[in-house]
């Protein structure tokens, strides 16, 4: 149950939210669609550098049925340089599975869907059908742990999410990732500009996480000018790593996890392309 230290909270948070939140093309569409493209794109990866991404992608695949009916090159094609691609042709066998049997509108239909996980599920059930459940991304289990002074994960962060849920959710779940995108930052937060700093234990009841390994030179780096290089020509590994400026025995180990996970086939004998 919503406590009135929550609705006093709740309403300046969305007050502060009227005035400052964030311009995304994404919000406030309430088409699950785009919703949907969104949160997968969102996913490990920072809203500013989604937004070219997304808005070349939803040019160029502006609906379900155009995504179903892409294929894995063009798909690539649009989507790469945002990386994970992986995720890529997981969209796209969600968008089949919903041109053949609809939008689940809940959060468990949805979850059954392939790379939605909870949080997916649970911003698509709010953003474009309205459910009233909290979405428990980073940002907000960084500033609902700061509230209650202590660190939350699991069960018990969603029920004091959910707990303090206002109304309209869709806004509150969108003002609360605002904050703690913009003011209640994982380190350096910035208390004395936060419109809901009196009704909170401060920054120092949550640890943050390790920052992420560097990204130069890293696997996630070669895997994603592989598949650069082979959206634009097929190759073998040796005419991969001249392309790509990496090691061949490097490229060789990586096309053999793009082929594992079906984003590469080996049409011919050592050479590489697309799988469709």
């Amino acid at each position: 149950m919503t406590t009135a230290v929550d609705h006093e909270r709740n309403a300046a948070l969305l007050s502060w939210y009227a005035e400052h939140k964030r311009d995304l093309p994404w919000r406030d569409v309430g088409d699950p669609y785009l919703v949907l493209v969104s949160e997968v794109m969102l996913q490990q990866t920072q809203a500013s550098r989604v937004v070219p991404f997304y808005e070349r992608f939803v040019e160029r695949f502006p609906t379900v049925q155009s995504l179903a009916a892409a294929s894995l090159t063009d798909l690539l094609a649009v989507w790469s340089g945002l990386g994970y691609n992986s995720r890529a042709p997981r969209l796209r066998q969600t968008a089949r599975i919903i041109e053949d049997e609809g939008w689940p509108k809940t959060v468990d239909g949805l979850e059954r869907l392939p790379g939605v996980g909870s949080y997916t599920a649970a911003a698509i059930a709010s953003f474009a059908f309205g459910e009233p459940v909290a979405t428990i991304d980073t940002n907000m289990r960084r500033v609902v742990s700061r509230w209650n002074g202590e660190p939350l994960d699991g069960a018990a962060v969603q029920v004091a999410a959910q707990t303090a849920l206002g109304e309209p959710s869709a806004a509150w779940n969108q003002a609360v990732m605002d904050l703690g995108a913009s003011l209640c930052l994982a380190r350096g937060a910035r208390c004395w500009e936060c419109p809901v700093a009196d009704w909170c234990a401060g920054p120092d009841s949550y640890v943050p996480p390790m920052p992420q390994a560097r990204f130069e030179g890293s696997a996630r780096q070669l895997r994603g000018a592989i598949v650069r290089a082979v959206v634009a020509a097929a190759g073998t590994v040796q005419d991969l790593a001249g392309r790509t400026g990496f090691p061949a025995e490097a490229v060789q180990t990586a096309i053999e996890d793009l082929v594992g996970e079906g984003l590469l086939v080996e049409n011919d004998p050592g050479r590489y392309s697309v799988a469709e």
